[in-house]
């Protein structure tokens, strides 16, 4: 590249959904967003797994893994993790290998800063689980595990059931919402050996009967936030990086008014930091929320409609500008332009038909 030549803006991103689907359906989905227009081209999609709910991509761009939301597999009482080789400009999936995930009903999973562990949250068998990456992207057999201890006072909260795991910005804590004992769990991470174990500080606690679902943190690493999925609220955190501890700052309503049947979803923090979004599901928004970024605290700035029923999920491009809310039982995913300025979203009127899509997540082609 020439002395001083501009380098040019990506002008598309790729697009993979999870979906709840049988072996002898498509179940991960490959689309091409295009930046400018809001627009959805499919690539490709590939078959031969089950309930490959939860995606993540690699930090490296090459790899793509997924978890296998069941309670039997590969013969054991387990679910599983699948790992593929991502095609980015390509958009193709290429399967390199599969792996017990280490306990039933895998929901979630992350990977380490250091791309070398796979990180696993169980709803159903309520434990944490972490896997190593070998050079090759294959996932290797579980190397941790920690099953977690409590309930509480709901129907649904009689066990544990970890709904999410996150590692903090400095790679030495994972964070593990866990709707049936009403805590995010906080477990020292050890990125040497992928070891993940017990902190004093032992996590934060919420509201009996909060449910916290996902969470995710502000990119300045000083706050944190969690989605409640049966309060149908959001509360936030101030982070200290030092010795892994959440506190509380405040709690606020993901709906304008109680709303029967509602249940919550997805959080996520917009790439600017000014604005946060939340997923209701039977009220079918998206939450929207303005944060104090010296405070980390929320402002309810209001709710789109997703243009379907139960956005049980939703990805933010990297660049900010698109937010795809996947709305699992009308079978469709809808496309919103988010203004910069105020955060609010606007339909595109970009729209596709998938079946019960359930997790949204995206890269920059280059």
């Amino acid at each position: 590249m020439a002395l001083g030549q501009a380098t040019a803006a990506p002008t598309t991103a790729l697009v993979c959904f999870g979906s709840y689907s049988a072996p002898d359906r498509e179940s991960v989905h490959l689309f091409q967003l295009n930046l400018k227009s809001g627009s959805l081209k499919k690539l490709s999609a590939v078959d031969g797994l089950k309930n490959p709910s939860f995606l993540k991509i690699h930090p490296s761009g090459r790899y793509l893994y997924t978890v296998n939301e069941v309670s039997t597999f590969d013969g054991k009482r387990s679910g599983g993790v699948t790992a593929f080789a991502l095609d980015v400009p390509g958009g193709k999936l290429t399967r390199l290998n599969q792996q017990p995930s280490g306990d039933t009903g895998p929901c979630h999973l992350t990977i380490d800063a250091t791309g070398k562990f796979v990180l696993v949250a169980h709803y159903g068998g309520g434990s944490t689980s972490v896997l190593p990456i070998k050079e090759d992207g294959t996932v290797g057999a579980v190397v941790s595990q920690i099953k977690h201890k409590g309930s509480s006072v709901t129907p649904r909260q009689k066990a544990p059931h970890a709904h999410a795991i996150h590692v903090g910005p400095n790679n030495q804590f994972a964070f593990a919402p866990d709707l049936g004992i009403d805590k995010v769990l906080v477990f020292r991470f050890d990125e040497k050996t992928g070891a993940i174990a017990e902190t004093k500080f032992g996590g934060a606690k919420l509201e009996p009967g909060s449910g916290p679902r996902h969470f995710g943190f502000h990119p300045g690493g000083k706050f944190a936030y969690v989605i409640n999925e049966l309060k149908q609220t959001v509360t936030a955190f101030r982070y200290r990086a030092k010795r892994g501890r959440l506190q509380t700052l405040q709690t606020i309503s993901t709906v304008p008014h109680p709303v029967d049947g509602n249940s919550t979803a997805e959080v996520l923090v917009h790439p600017s930091g000014r604005f946060l979004y939340g997923s209701n599901r039977g009220h079918n928004s998206i939450a929207i929320f303005r944060i104090d970024e010296k405070t980390g605290k929320l402002t309810a700035l209001g709710h789109e409609p997703t243009r379907g029923e139960i956005p049980r999920n939703f990805g933010i491009d990297p660049t900010g500008q698109f937010l795809l809310a996947a709305n699992q039982h009308s079978n469709n995913v809808a496309v919103f332009r988010i203004n910069q300025g105020t955060g609010k979203l606007t339909f595109t009127g970009n729209e596709i038909q998938l079946s019960n899509p359930v997790c949204v997540r995206m890269i920059l082609q280059k």
